[in-house]
């Protein structure tokens, strides 16, 4: 037989709500840990009185009892589990695991039993109903009726208020059966209540949740909390952990108490109890408790009279009481060599504190995050500087944590420490490229805005060239119809003023021919900037894009209302659960897609080679006849200037030698224009002939 037995998703009762956890049977006893809160149940096995076997809820449950009373109750085995168990709790704890089934006749009368903690409602042999007593809150009596009230519990979707019991009268020797029944209930019920003088108290010390002064009074089963406002009482059985944390000054103590479940004060609920103390403050104790009792009760941890920190004391008082250890910062150590890590949780700053099986970030709100419900983390680029960067945690459940604005030479320590704890890295090709350049530790929205602004330098580049190109204002707005005769014609109207402008004239038409020649690329140029042919095949997409776009319906579906960002996230998560074989499929697909892609791009790039032979073609004639009409621009401009007549001649005046250099130079240009451009340069008409010959 196996030494031990390991049950998955079983459930434990605890006031009314069910936690999921895990449940390990050894020789040494039972050890159950909830998946929520990680709690750590452990009953050993030289404790255990009874077992029992019985059809519950989710299907068959065990109860265990043990000898100082206690009662633990799990849910969710299966029915053919009964035998693996009795033999083990035979052969290990000599044990019967009895096999008891509740009665279902929906009677409300029959007999109360009072076992232990446990209070049972039977009809004959079976019990109906039972009550842990630890669970009462408060016991009142009336006449012949006795009233249970019960601790809530916030996890609970339906709670328990309270249950009334009759008591018939009877006529045995005077004694009150309804007074007997509630000494029973009151003898094992967690009443909070003091029932004498607090062992210590400890005055207005400084908390910053909640938030106040208060004085804290140390009863042997609770702890009272006293405010100008608020009180609080915390049964010692709500404590779940206690950290003890140095501030980054130096000079404070955060003493931190974890409570499950929370203390509430309206709809507020404090899940956690924080101190503030200074390192200098010096306290003098004495316990409200004789020698004798100290050490009965305490075991050597406390004596009678103590002296020391304040917070030494309180911690040491409440590590006696709670009889749980305190939690302190492991080895790690940061930029600076304190043992915590500046940063901000949502809209307050405060100190996150990597622990040896988790993180606690103080203080508002104050968040405990075990190692062992993590999923994975992330290192995420800050998003207001390069300066820090964002701590993500993600949990287990689905539950992300951010902790931003990190000063970036914590980088290395905190990498090297998660890395340390095996914990799941998202991004873990980061770490070296972070070192070498803070600037390369960027994600995929940084890239898209980079590439951005690159275009745009590119654009501002072209804009300021084509800006030097331009002689002035006008040539930017001038139509096409006016690019050669608005230009040609002042040049011939400022031939006139004489031979000192005849140099200037002479480099004017150099540079409207420029002018010229370069508008037409110009017009070109969106298309050039584009850099891409419409026509051309589209590029194949990856397995993973394939896969998303046929799968983006089904997680909109899913996640109703999801945003652009999450759904990302929530692809990309999927994708990498993904199964080996799934993936290959689309890997499939996407190979099939790039054969394709292939063939259309060797088949594109043949039509292509062939309308580049064209369009060179094309531009070398283009080429040859703006070259041939700026020559000849230039050497008719320079004669009108050397031969330009003394009389009187309107600016509208073209002679024959302008009409004719605004012609073509020849019948194969002609030829060659009509061919290329479909328009060739209009015959010189008989008007212009007449003035020309006039």
């Amino acid at each position: 037989m196996a030494d031990t037995l390991e049950f998955n998703e079983i459930y434990q009762e605890v006031k009314g709500s069910m936690n999921d956890g895990r449940l390990r049977l050894s020789r040494q006893g039972v050890i159950f840990k909830n998946s929520k809160t990680g709690k750590v149940d452990n009953i050993q096995a030289s404790e255990l009185a009874e077992g029992v076997w019985r059809r519950v809820a989710l299907g068959h449950g065990l109860k265990l009892l043990t000898k100082n009373g206690h009662v633990y109750k799990y849910d969710g085995f299966r029915e053919s589990e009964f035998d693996k168990l009795s033999d083990f709790f035979k052969a290990h704890y000599c044990l019967e695991l009895a096999e008891k089934d509740l009665c279902v006749k929906g009677w409300n009368w029959g007999t109360v039993r009072f076992g232990g903690q446990l209070l049972s409602f039977d009809i004959g042999e079976q019990p109906v109903f039972e009550i842990p007593l630890s669970n009462v809150s408060q016991c009142t009596t009336g006449k012949n009726e006795v009233t249970l009230e019960f601790h809530q519990n916030d996890d609970a979707e339906v709670s328990l208020m309270e249950v009334r019991f009759y008591v018939p009268p009877t006529q045995e020797d005077g004694v009150d059966p309804v007074e007997a029944f509630a000494q029973n209930v009151l003898s094992k019920a967690d009443v909070i209540q003091a029932t004498g003088d607090a062992i210590c108290i400890f005055r207005e010390l400084q908390c910053l949740t909640p938030r106040g002064r208060y004085d804290i009074r140390i009863y042997p089963t609770f702890l009272h909390l006293h405010g100008k406002t608020f009180d609080y009482k915390i049964p010692y059985t709500t404590v779940l952990r206690l950290f003890l944390l140095p501030h980054k000054d130096q000079r404070q103590m955060f003493f931190v108490i974890s409570l499950d479940p929370p203390i509430k004060q309206g709809q507020t609920r404090y899940h956690f109890l924080i101190l503030l103390f200074s390192k200098d403050e010096d306290i003098s104790l004495t316990l409200n408790m004789n020698e004798e009792e100290v050490e009965k009760r305490f075991e050597g941890r406390l004596t009678k009279n103590m002296s020391g920190s304040l917070y030494e004391m309180v911690s040491r008082v409440m590590k006696a009481l709670v009889n749980r250890k305190i939690t302190v910062p492991g080895n790690f150590q940061g930029h600076s060599g304190a043992q915590c890590i500046t940063c901000s949780y949502k809209a307050s700053s405060g100190l996150l504190y990597p622990l040896e099986r988790g993180f606690i970030y103080v203080h508002k709100p104050p968040v405990h995050i075990r190692f062992d419900e993590i999923s994975f983390v992330n290192f995420a680029r800050g998003t207001t500087t390069t300066r820090s960067f964002d701590f993500e945690i993600e949990t287990k459940q689905g539950t992300q944590y951010t902790f931003s604005s990190i000063e970036r030479e914590e980088y290395g320590k905190l990498f090297d420490f998660v890395n340390a704890k095996k914990l799941n890295i998202k991004n873990r090709g980061l770490k070296e490229g972070m070192k070498q350049s803070y600037d390369e530790y960027a994600d995929s929205d940084e890239d898209q805005h980079d590439a951005y602004l690159e275009r745009m330098k590119e654009e501002g580049k072209i804009r300021e060239e084509n800006a030097n190109d331009s002689s002035d204002g006008s040539g930017e707005e001038t139509g096409e119809g006016w690019g050669c005769e608005g230009f040609d014609s002042n040049a011939s109207a400022s031939s006139s003023s004489g031979d000192g402008d005849s140099d200037r004239d002479d480099k004017k038409p150099a540079k409207k021919a420029k002018i010229v020649k370069d508008r037409k690329p110009r017009k070109k140029q969106p298309e050039s900037k584009k850099g891409k042919d419409p026509n051309a095949p589209k590029r194949p997409m990856s397995a993973y894009m394939l896969w998303l776009n046929a799968s983006r319906e089904k997680i909109k579906s899913d996640h109703p209302g999801i945003s652009i960002t999450d759904l990302s996230k929530k692809a990309g998560e999927l994708w990498k659960a993904m199964s080996k074989e799934k993936k290959e499929e689309w890997d499939r697909k996407a190979e099939d897609a790039r054969r394709d892609y292939e063939k259309a791009m060797k088949e594109y790039s043949k039509a292509d080679s062939h309308r580049g032979e064209k369009s060179k073609k094309k531009k070398k004639k283009q080429e040859k006849l703006v070259k041939g009409k700026g020559d000849k621009k230039g050497s008719t401009s320079k004669s009108a200037s050397s031969k330009s007549p003394a009389k009187g001649m309107s600016d509208s005046f073209k002679s024959k030698e302008f009409v004719s250099s605004d012609e073509s130079s020849s019948a194969e240009s002609k030829k060659e224009d009509s061919e290329d451009e479909g328009a060739a340069s209009p015959a010189p008409s008989s008007e212009d002939s007449a003035s020309g010959s006039d």
